[in-house]
């Protein structure tokens, strides 16, 4: 049994069927998420009104890879967890126990975030059924005290396909989808706050380099050459790549050179 009052995240092991504390909290801090600002502010009022016990919203962070969206989830915890917050990591294989593990913590006073990150699913995967019902509920209402905050690259969810198309109609111009686009579109919309996270730009991808050698004593320009040369290397301009650079060249005696 997990005492939430000094476990402030932990993530679910299917094989061991329990729930494993977090030790290791990753620091991320919502200063160091650079170039998300609207998305960042929607996120952190969503979570407030959420702790404040008021109406909140399940959260889809969806678009392009390493744009800071799964690191804004784990910023909020780090941010709020002395207010109350914890964080539940399930990965989507393990979407089938959601129930069972929704039923452990409904009646804790800590206000919990499912977290799932890169969350997908393929045609004829059927683990978005359960949660659908946690999203919204069946015939027992869902918990106040918890909120699904999830990651995608895919805005649906579920692949979308032209076929899918066939069967919409436009009737008074009003348009009609097929059962195929309902379904998958039905999915997301049971998210209330669904942000869009894009490619950075190259200035924005510098900004984040600076962040991490904020005490880089050579040429700074040198620097984001060398940067943007590992950046079109690895072929994406984006904090992942920055916090890669940083993790490659930070005390290289080729970088102090530089």
């Amino acid at each position: 049994m997990i005492d939430w009052n000094h476990t402030y995240a932990a993530i679910w092991r299917q094989r061991q069927a329990f729930l494993r504390p977090v030790r290791q909290i990753d620091p991320i801090r919502l200063d160091q998420l650079l170039g998300i600002e609207p998305q960042k502010q929607q996120m952190i009022d969503n979570t407030l009104r959420f702790l404040a016990g008021l109406p909140a919203n399940n959260a889809l962070l969806w678009g392009a890879r390493g744009t800071g969206k799964s690191s804004l989830v784990k910023a909020l915890l780090n941010e709020y967890l002395h207010e109350g917050l914890r964080v539940i990591e399930v990965d989507k294989q393990d979407l089938l126990y959601l129930p069972e593990i929704v039923d452990d913590i409904r009646e804790h006073n800590q206000r919990f975030i499912i977290y799932c990150d890169d969350l997908s699913f393929e045609n004829g995967d059927a683990l978005y059924k359960p949660l659908k019902s946690v999203l919204e509920g069946s015939i027992e209402l869902p918990p106040e005290n918890v909120l699904f905050y999830a990651t995608s690259n895919r805005r649906h969810l579920l692949p979308e396909h032209m076929r899918d198309n066939l069967d919409t109609l436009l009737v008074d111009n009003e348009v009609h989808y097929s059962d195929t686009i309902e379904e998958k579109i039905s999915l997301s919309d049971r998210f209330g706050l669904r942000l869009a996270f894009y490619p950075q730009h190259t200035q924005t991808y510098l900004d984040i380099v600076d962040s991490y050698f904020v005490d880089y004593p050579g040429n700074r320009e040198a620097l984001h050459k060398a940067a943007l040369d590992f950046a079109h290397q690895n072929a994406a301009k984006n904090g992942r790549t920055a916090k890669q650079f940083f993790n490659a060249f930070s005390n290289d005696e080729h970088t102090e050179q530089l």
